[in-house]
């Protein structure tokens, strides 16, 4: 799922609490599907043989494990902070501060994690796959411009606005006008930075097709793993100028839309945050107490 900013993406995952599994609201469905603990999806654009499949999901599964054992417990206490928080009336900016603080490192942490499997698999291509994985890159490339930059500038802003909606939604219940009007605003404010991120997003996509013609000589395990724990390395310019505002402008949304919840709405996500807390705290993998 696409989002306008790196910021508001991981700010989403705040919301959710779980970083690699956003937009899933039942764990244990999500933790089935092995695929969503990678975050950009291979299957998408790569068409693996049979051996470099059943590979690639044994190792996966080791991942997920490792996944479950020893971040999941943290997410649960980041969980009961936010759902205390939320009850509390006190998540202010510096709260929402110091959840994103947290969420970077814990992706940064499964980064790491998986940096040795996504370089075997890559260096493991052959010629037909790499040009084929080029393609798909080169036609998601394609498709996201024509998604994203195809309507006009007013109706960019407004799908945009209905985007964010939709995601708020799914944990506060229906907005009223007020929020509808922030939202809106924001979706104002943050215009110019979509064809940042597609331009960034395609910079770090040629850094990877760069790094897979070389696959074959000495470093390339390197280049993988700056390409996936470094990724602040392959920004571009613009983006990394514009990034700070529009990481503002997706904290100040969400402390004012917080700050605009009524009572239902901050019981709506009180439930949502428990029955996550449940899913989690159910999972057979967590380490006994």
């Amino acid at each position: 799922m696409p989002f306008p900013t790196l910021a508001s993406k991981t700010l989403i995952w705040l919301l959710a609490a779980t970083l690699t599994l956003t937009g899933c609201s039942r764990m244990n469905l999500a933790y089935r599907n092995l695929d969503l603990l990678i975050p950009w999806t291979l299957n998408d654009y790569l068409d693996m043989t049979g051996d470099q499949q059943k590979r690639f999901r044994a190792q996966l599964r080791d991942h997920l494990g490792w996944h479950c054992r020893t971040q999941l417990p943290g997410y649960l206490d980041t969980l009961a902070r936010l759902q205390g928080q939320v009850r509390d009336g006190q998540l202010n900016e510096a709260a929402l501060r110091e959840h994103y603080a947290y969420a970077t490192e814990a992706v940064a942490a499964i980064a790491k994690e998986i940096t040795p499997t996504t370089a075997q698999l890559l260096a493991d291509l052959d010629d037909d796959q790499v040009r084929d994985l080029s393609e798909s890159l080169e036609e998601d490339r394609r498709e996201r411009e024509e998604k994203y930059l195809g309507p006009s500038d007013a109706e960019q802003i407004r799908e945009r606005a209905d985007r964010m909606r939709e995601r708020v939604e799914r944990w506060t219940g229906t907005t009223d006008a007020e929020q509808r009007q922030r939202i809106l605003q924001w979706a104002h404010a943050v215009a110019p930075q979509t064809r940042l991120w597609l331009e960034n997003r395609a910079a770090w996509q040629q850094a990877l097709r760069d790094a897979l013609d070389r696959r074959h000589e000495p470093g390339f395990d390197e280049r993988v793993a700056r390409l996936l724990q470094d990724r602040e390395a392959y920004w571009t310019p613009a983006y990394r100028a514009a990034f700070p505002a529009a990481e503002k402008a997706a904290i100040d949304l969400f402390s004012d839309l917080y700050r605009l919840t009524d009572a239902n709405q901050r019981r709506h996500i009180d439930k949502q945050l428990q029955d996550l807390r449940n899913d989690l705290g159910s999972l057979d993998c967590l380490p006994a107490n």
